[in-house]
């Protein structure tokens, strides 16, 4: 079980960032965490089951699904910062609740300007939870290079033909829609290989898979709470509406936003270690050893120490981002630096938890187990660690040749 304890620091942050509505949000999910997502999560992980109806419709009433969709359209009307704040907490319990969220927030939908009365319903509907979403975007071939995707979408009349695979797409059976990546037409030229994509909308009934598209889950050692899937389109029928945007400009759509999910990533993984931590502190309180608990070994205290701290620093980090974000001022490079820093401290935090707790840390009677194998994932999806350190690099020294080619074409399966 987590502890799910305090954090002094929040209460004595110094930044401004903390306002008291701030806190309730957070206090209010820590506790909806501890009451709601981690009774299910202890007992549904690891038999692999699925987030249950039950849970999502709570969160749902939470408003969780509209943290950002303004509040004229049903939303929370809030920012990258109370997201965040929210997501960490649901983390803390099963970090697929906290990604289920970024199914809602009106994902691939305008939140502001002129909406057409079929698109505000679909925010409506996005932030009640009743319109989730799945995207479609890497490929069994294809991972952070998405600008060299094969899926061929082919105008027929007034229809578009959809054929490929796709990999790693999380929540395909449960979404309310997909969001499918496919080249509409060849690459202008080499260095232009990322147009000619497109995105398409398909509606389909939560449960099922669109008209003529195969699938099968992908057996995965963590991040259980939802199926990821790969798909085999062959010859899937969608109407010329389905176009999301601009033909042949859908890359755009792929890397814009990456600042808020590169944010949300870290959040995820901030709630990870600070779960581990909590156990490992409640465990190390109660464990005995020659003769004293072995919260009397400096070697504990102390690594207990550099895992406090690596957390903070790293959720310091994640609030300059986020307010950054909600200022609308660009982060690219400080977004890459909180999520590759914090993917990584997860993992050697969750690491260090397993190991104060010892054999018992192996077994999965504990959640250290669940948080250790979510928090490797981290490094990989929403852009690996390496990916990032590119970006890092390039904002520093300028690209190099090979980086000129590759890093405008990263992006991860979320």
């Amino acid at each position: 079980m987590t502890a799910l304890s305090a954090d002094p620091s929040v209460e004595n942050d110094g930044r401004g960032y903390m306002t008291s509505e701030r806190r309730m949000i957070q206090q209010v999910a820590r506790e909806f965490t501890r009451n709601e997502v981690l009774p299910v999560a202890n007992r549904l992980d690891p038999e692999k089951g699925e987030i249950p109806m039950d849970l999502r419709r709570k969160m749902a009433e939470m408003g969780y699904f509209g943290i950002l969709v303004p509040e004229q359209y049903g939303g929370l009307g809030l920012g990258y910062f109370e997201y965040c704040l929210i997501a960490e907490e649901l983390a803390r319990g099963w970090m697929s609740v906290a990604s289920i969220i970024a199914r809602g927030q009106g994902s691939f939908l305008p939140k502001k300007g002129n909406l057409t009365d079929a698109q505000a319903d679909r925010l409506r509907r996005a932030a009640q939870g009743d319109y989730l979403a799945a995207a479609a975007l890497s490929e069994p071939g294809t991972g952070s290079d998405l600008a060299s995707i094969s899926c061929r979408a082919v105008k027929d009349g007034d229809e578009w033909v959809i054929t490929g695979s796709k990999y790693w797409c999380t929540f395909a059976d449960g979404a309310d829609f997909l969001v499918v990546f496919a080249r509409t037409s060849p690459p202008p030229s080499a260095a232009k290989r990322h147009l000619g994509i497109s995105a398409f909308v398909i509606d389909k009934e939560r449960g099922t898979l669109p008209t003529n598209c195969a699938g099968s889950p992908i057996p995965k050692i963590g991040y259980f709470g939802w199926n990821t899937f790969e798909l085999s389109f062959q010859g899937t029928r969608v109407p010329g509406s389905a176009l999301l945007g601009e033909e042949g400009k859908a890359f755009y759509l792929m890397t814009s936003g990456l600042e808020g999910a590169r944010a949300h990533t870290a959040a995820r993984s901030i709630g990870l270690a600070q779960a581990a931590l909590d156990d490992a502190i409640a465990y190390a309180g109660e464990r005995r050893q020659f003769g004293m608990p072995i919260t009397e070994f400096q070697s504990l205290r102390f690594r207990i120490a550099e895992m406090a701290t690596r957390i903070e620093a790293c959720r310091q980090l994640m609030y300059f981002v986020c307010n950054e974000i909600d200022q609308g001022r660009r982060c690219d490079r400080e977004s890459s630096m909180v999520k590759y820093l914090s993917a990584e401290m997860a993992e050697r935090v969750t690491s260090d938890a397993l190991q104060i707790l010892g054999g018992a840390g192996y077994t999965k009677l504990h959640a250290v187990e669940r948080h250790w194998r979510d928090a490797r994932l981290t490094k990989i999806f929403e852009g690996t660690s390496e990916i990032q350190l590119r970006i890092i690099s390039d904002s520093i020294l300028g690209r190099s040749e090979t980086d000129r080619r590759m890093v405008d074409m990263a992006f991860g399966e979320a």
